[in-house]
């Protein structure tokens, strides 16, 4: 072997190795475990992530995906360290329109139309919304034109000045509980877009009103709509075995009226739309 070919991988096979400890000690350090705590979920010693965080030794593929579970990394992120290292992608990211992905459009499709005729949307990583049920006017009642335009963003869309926010009674308490589930999504998986659409919806958002406002279990959403005043609750759903990372990213969110009178009112207003308009498809 030439001498200038056998120096250039030494020196990529060095790169390789600084990129993915560094890649690991970060990982560790914002998921607050210490090496011997990695190293007893990870089924190893603690001498050896010791030996992997200071380049002395470079973990197998079946090491690095078992350190990266270990840390509950996310399947994108299991992806990227796994690059880091020097290895291939182990988990796929398929389009939802793929025709291996039918599975689970059609369970999709299922839950949302049986939520009826409570709203319930699909959304993505940073919230764009590509599923949603006939109930969902209910949401996007009075809505900015741009706000509805595809793809929706629904945490944009609750936010927004032009969006729900004027409709919902508690809007100051309610926001903060949705910008402190977005900073923690935020934390366990740092994404440049997220931060970027943090910035721009704490900008929309006042403090909150001195003193809970809640049902004493949850937050709930006040708003009102044109049959009346409505509370909801909402409840999130993942599928938490999925080893595709389109799917793994899906997160459901179906809303649940919190007393009769919310009930009524949206039974009242799925009467009235299927009387007057054509279904309008699941997804986006």
């Amino acid at each position: 072997m030439p001498r200038d070919v056998g120096y250039q991988r030494a020196v990529s096979h060095v790169a390789v190795q600084s990129r993915f400890t560094s890649e690991l000690r970060r990982w560790r350090a914002q998921r607050r475990v210490s090496q011997l705590e990695l190293a007893i979920r990870a089924g190893t010693t603690q001498r050896h992530v010791s030996y992997v965080e200071q380049g002395r030794s470079m973990p197998g593929r079946t090491m690095v995906v078992r350190l990266a579970e270990s840390l509950e990394l996310s399947l994108r992120d299991r992806n990227a360290l796994l690059l880091a290292a020097g290895y291939a992608p182990l988990f796929p990211e398929s389009d939802l329109d793929d025709a291996a992905l039918a599975p689970v459009r059609d369970a999709l499709a299922t839950i949302l139309a049986g939520h009826e005729p409570w709203p319930a949307v699909v959304v993505g990583p940073t919230g764009d919304v590509v599923a949603h049920n006939e109930a969902f006017d209910v949401l996007a009642e009075g809505a900015a034109p741009e706000l509805l335009d595809p793809p929706i963003n629904g945490f944009r869309l609750a936010l927004h000045p032009e969006g729900m926010a004027p409709r919902i009674a508690n809007f100051a308490d309610w926001a903060h509980h949705v910008l402190d589930a977005l900073r923690r999504a935020a934390d366990r998986s740092p994404n440049p877009v997220l931060d970027e659409l943090l910035a721009e919806l704490e900008t929309y958002v006042p403090d909150p009103a001195p003193g809970p406002d809640h049902l004493g279990f949850a937050v709930p959403l006040q708003l009102r709509c044109h049959e009346g005043d409505l509370t909801l609750m909402t409840t999130l759903t993942s599928f938490a075995t999925a080893v595709d990372v389109t799917v793994a990213e899906l997160q459901l969110e179906a809303f649940l009226p919190a007393d009769a009178m919310s009930a009524q009112r949206l039974r009242a207003r799925a009467e009235s739309r299927a009387s007057t308009t054509a279904p309008s498809p699941l997804f986006e």
